[in-house]
């Protein structure tokens, strides 16, 4: 939500154009609630979700550790002031020159989903720590992850057989139970899987001690959302159906739950028009839309909270789109936004819920648009 130091700033600053503006006293909240609500876990916030330095700087600061899923992020997470020990390279899909450099800047924690993949770390960064992805259906997601990353668990046994065959410390499983999970229960079926590996290595005197948990975790947008309590109270009861009292080290990844609600973007209507008089639906032109950073309405998977100075007065649904020549860049369409019908051209629209995947996702200058923009108070 628009918090009142973000409405302060806008009114103070008025900058021109759409821009993202955070308030990192909400980062700071949402960490401590993390932590409170997993004390036992270690909290390594995923940077591809908002890698500000502003916000970098303040989770470093407060202890966290980081999810880099590049070369550059791990060089973003070193110079806020995390030290290589609280960095890992969470990306199954990395260069071996990269595994390499990240390394060589002292990082010995890898994401692996292959025995391809175990072979590069080999190569590349001996005797380093490993852990295994294994696939989640995703189910309860709003921004699914089930595909691209993961290996079935019989295969992540072989994985971490070959890994310690190679040299490398079998250390444990991870998964990701998908963007935007609103089933705090999702967890459960995972960590029973990330048992089954558990057990499937140790009968190969191979001992395992980390179950990295991923990510999930999410921000309000239109819906309430559980509390971070809520899934720590279910994810705890899990790991102790699963595990017992002989409980392995684990990991929480947030990233939209660490900073989604922290910001706001500031757009403008730049047109409103129907395509014919017996149109149902207005057509509201904003000037940003999915080239601009909001690629995450794509299938309209994430529908955000659309804040404009007419709230309370008479609405109708309104196809919402953005400004370039992409006929792609439409944000709301097979379900139509409802928007006051006396929003008009010029109008202020505040979009909540954007502190999460909208700067890193921005093109560079398609249209000759620039980056979004991004202020962090």
């Amino acid at each position: 939500m628009a918090t009142q130091r973000i409405l302060d700033f806008l009114a103070t600053r008025r900058p021109d154009g759409p821009c993202l503006v955070v308030d990192l006293d909400i980062v700071e909240d949402n960490f401590n609630a993390f932590r409170k609500a997993l004390p036992d876990s270690a909290i390594f916030y995923a940077v591809k979700a908002n890698p500000a330095p502003e916000v970098l700087r303040l989770l470093a600061s407060l202890g966290s550790n980081f999810d880099c899923a590049s070369v550059a992020e791990v060089e973003m997470a070193l110079e806020a002031g995390a030290t290589a020990k609280r960095i890992s390279y969470g990306n199954t899909i990395k260069k071996e020159r990269d595994i390499a450099r990240a390394h060589a800047l002292g990082v010995s924690l890898f994401a692996v989903d292959c025995v391809e993949e175990v072979e590069k770390v080999a190569r590349a960064a001996p005797g380093a720590r490993v852990f295994c992805r294994v696939l989640t259906d995703g189910e309860g997601a709003e921004w699914p992850l089930s595909r691209k990353f993961g290996c079935v668990p019989t295969m992540a046994i072989d994985v971490l057989v070959h890994a310690d065959a190679l040299g490398l410390i079998a250390t444990g499983v991870s998964f990701h139970v998908g963007s935007q999970q609103t089933d705090t229960q999702a967890w459960d079926a995972a960590i029973a899987d990330a048992k089954y590996v558990f057990e499937a290595l140790a009968d190969k005197g191979i001992v395992l001690t980390l179950v990295n948990m991923g990510g999930g975790f999410p921000t309000r947008y239109l819906k309430d959302v559980p509390t971070a309590s809520a899934y720590g109270q279910a994810i705890f009861a899990s790991l102790r159906k699963h595990f017992g009292n002989r409980l392995p080290e684990t990991i929480i990844e947030p990233g939209r739950g660490m900073v989604g609600d922290a910001g706001v973007i500031k757009a403008e209507v730049v047109l409103v028009s129907k395509k014919s008089a017996e149109d149902a639906n207005r057509w509201v032109y904003l000037d940003i839309g999915k080239f601009g950073g909001l690629a995450e309405t794509m299938d309209e998977a994430i529908r955000y909270p659309m804040v404009t100075k007419h709230d309370g007065e008479r609405t109708e649904p309104c196809v919402v789109a953005g400004p370039t020549c992409d006929s792609a860049d439409v944000l709301y369409e097979k379900t139509p936004y409802p928007l006051p019908i006396s929003l008009t051209v010029g109008d202020e629209v505040l979009i909540e819920g954007t502190g999460a995947y909208t700067t890193t996702y921005a093109s560079v200058a398609f249209n000759g648009i620039e980056p979004l923009r991004a202020y962090v108070i």
